[in-house]
């Protein structure tokens, strides 16, 4: 067996990456096989069901369970969903196959978090940001490799698939030692999240970041090409800065981030993040919009991970269940506040639905400053308590 804190951080990061190409591969290849709109939006929801049961049940799971073993189940079945993807063209067996994919990366999302906790309780903002860096990296990678002609993008997710199983090999001889505290109940442990109002400040604050960046991934292009008059080839270019800005800023964020600062660091961020996108998407600043476009990602791009990070140093003795719970709200905003802002869009227009994005980021702020100096005290009794 293998107990090594490097080669399980590695392995973390490996997997993020993967949950990154999983996540933008729908949008990379939909042209390439003909996917209608429709037909788009039935595989991302079939994605995020598979995602949000998996998250709920494997970081309830990774309390009581070996995490590395949970990331086995996942990468295997991760791995045989790659390669059975599209390998027939029955579109409810790859809506299944689909789902399946969105399970697998799920456990990634429920367990890798609460793992980096485990071995990083130091500094876990900077590991949390540079984990979820690799999401972001993941996704631009697929979009730029899928972009070279001699690629096929079923090689591609046969080669998915092959980095999925040789993380399910590492997993099946990582060993990760666990505390042996003992865990409450899962019932009773919702009971104690579900009365905490830290924690639905947290799980709302996340669907709206969730939400915009999700969002503004999916209308960028659109909006930069009808909205700002630039060519099909400067508005793609407009996607890869703004998911450019994303890496970059939870790569620095991940190096300047302070835990004993992350409420007044998060206040800042979503006040940033309202400036900037609302910047953005209101000002006319013709190719000079690039650098808004880089600036927003920069701005939002700490946030998610921040988050995490806050609530598992809010719970620590039940990281794996409070990130599963708060990672819910990934899908319900990425679900949620695009299709309000589509529905906005064919009601009134285009450019007013765009509004939703930069009020969002006010409503989060306004979420956690109204819960800051509750989660404060938290914080200050948790580092106080005498270490078990």
């Amino acid at each position: 067996m293998i107990q090594s804190s490097r080669v399980a951080t590695t392995a973390c990061y490996t997997s993020m990456f993967l949950l990154g190409v999983s996540v933008a591969l729908i949008g990379a290849i939909a042209r390439s096989i003909d996917l209608s709109p429709q037909q788009i939006g039935l595989f991302i929801a079939a994605q995020n069901v598979g995602f949000t049961a998996s998250v709920l049940l494997s970081g309830a799971l990774a309390d009581t369970h070996s995490k590395p073993g949970l990331l086995l189940a996942g990468s295997l079945v991760l791995a045989a969903a790659f390669f059975s993807f599209y390998a027939t063209d029955v579109f409810w067996l790859n809506l299944t196959i689909m789902a399946a994919i969105g399970a697998g990366i799920g456990s990634y999302e429920g367990v890798t978090d609460a793992l980096l906790l485990d071995l990083h309780s130091d500094h876990p903002s900077y590991y949390i940001n540079v984990n979820h860096f690799f999401v972001t990296f993941g996704s631009i990678v697929i979009a730029l490799y899928l972009m070279l002609p001699s690629v096929h993008w079923r090689s591609a997710a046969i080669e998915s698939g092959i980095v999925a199983l040789a993380l399910a090999a590492l997993f099946a001889v990582l060993s990760v030692e666990r505390s042996p505290r003992e865990h409450e109940p899962y019932t009773k442990r919702l009971q104690i999240l579900g009365g905490d109002r830290t924690i639905a400040a947290i799980f709302c604050a996340m669907a709206l970041a969730v939400g915009v960046e999700a969002g503004s991934i999916g209308i960028m292009t659109t909006f930069l090409a009808e909205l700002r008059a630039m060519p099909t080839g400067a508005a793609h270019a407009g996607l890869l800065v703004f998911l450019g800005g994303i890496a970059a800023g939870r790569l620095a964020a991940g190096w300047l981030a302070r835990d004993d600062h992350i409420m007044t660091t998060l206040i800042v961020l979503f006040g940033a993040s309202f400036v900037l996108h609302g910047a953005l998407y209101f000002l006319h600043l013709g190719l000079a919009s690039h650098l808004l476009v880089f600036a927003a990602g920069l701005s939002m791009s700490a946030i998610v991970p921040l988050l995490l990070a806050l609530a598992g140093r809010l719970h620590p003795d039940m990281t794996g269940t409070v990130l599963g719970t708060i990672k819910t709200a990934m899908p319900i905003g990425g679900i949620v506040l695009p299709f309000a802002m589509s529905m906005l869009a064919t009601s009134v227009s285009f450019q007013v639905s765009l509004g939703l994005y930069p009020l969002a980021f006010l409503a989060g702020m306004g979420l956690l400053a109204a819960q800051a100096p509750e989660i404060t005290d938290a914080l200050t009794a948790r580092s106080d308590a005498p270490v078990e």
